[in-house]
């Protein structure tokens, strides 16, 4: 298997397990969606997909009709997607993804989070190299064979076809998402999410004592409200 499922096996035990922040999350992901390509699904394809990862995550209707009347108020119009770049100690790179309608409040927040931890707050570019930005599909595997399927993928774009305890994953470079999405709805296959992640290109081990440094920064940071996901080059245990 390549980088994508040794990547997905170790975080599915890890972060994604804080559930908490789910809805908000995905409320900003519609509002972030209802912006660039308006309020109709059917027209939005990235609409569409966060309106199948809100069902995936069992988010109430009435949560995902608001998030999208909320995107077209005025109090949204100033929400940006912002990246922060920077290091943690024992020279774990970390990659952050936000959300904001208040830039000034998120820097602050961000650059005390890397003080307060013995870590630095990078310029833009100092580490977005070393991930690779991918997109992702999880889709219903029943009377699928993931082989052929990434055979017929590839075409479209897909490295990596795998399955895990809740579908088939498909992996594939960030700007191959809109091809893929297009192919698997003209299949009729069922989507059940799908998402961007950034894969670290190689990744760090640390002993128990670093990590412990190294988590106490990611926990302030995953904490805040504006941040969407976290990202770092720290080896991840699968325990």
């Amino acid at each position: 298997m390549g980088r994508a499922f040794e990547f997905r096996k170790a975080r599915k035990f890890k972060r994604w397990a804080a559930m908490a922040k789910t809805f908000t999350r995905i409320g900003k992901d519609i509002v972030m969606a209802v912006k660039e390509g308006g309020p109709h699904p059917e027209t939005n394809a990235r609409l569409r997909a966060i309106m199948q990862n809100a069902k995936a995550a069992n988010m109430p209707k009435e949560n995902v009709e608001r998030a999208i009347k909320r995107a077209t108020e005025k109090d949204t119009a100033n929400y940006k997607e912002i990246l922060f770049e920077g290091y943690a100690p024992h020279g774990i790179a970390i990659l952050i993804e936000t959300a904001t309608d208040n830039n000034n409040r998120t820097v602050a927040n961000i650059r005390s989070y890397f003080n307060k931890c013995n870590g630095t707050l990078g310029t833009s570019g100092s580490v977005e190299f070393m991930f690779d930005h991918t997109c992702n599909f999880r889709i219903n595997a029943e009377g699928i064979d993931p082989e052929e399927l990434e055979l017929e993928m590839i075409d479209f774009g897909a490295e990596e076809v795998f399955v895990d305890d809740d579908g088939i994953l498909i992996y594939a470079p960030f700007e191959s998402f809109g091809a893929i999405q297009k192919e698997l709805e003209s299949r009729n296959i069922e989507i059940l999410s799908s998402g961007f992640e950034r894969i670290p290109q190689i990744t760090k081990e640390l002993t128990p004592e670093e990590q412990a440094d190294v988590e106490k920064l990611l926990e302030k940071i995953e904490e805040d409200d504006d941040v969407q996901n976290v990202y770092h080059t720290m080896k991840e245990s699968e325990e």
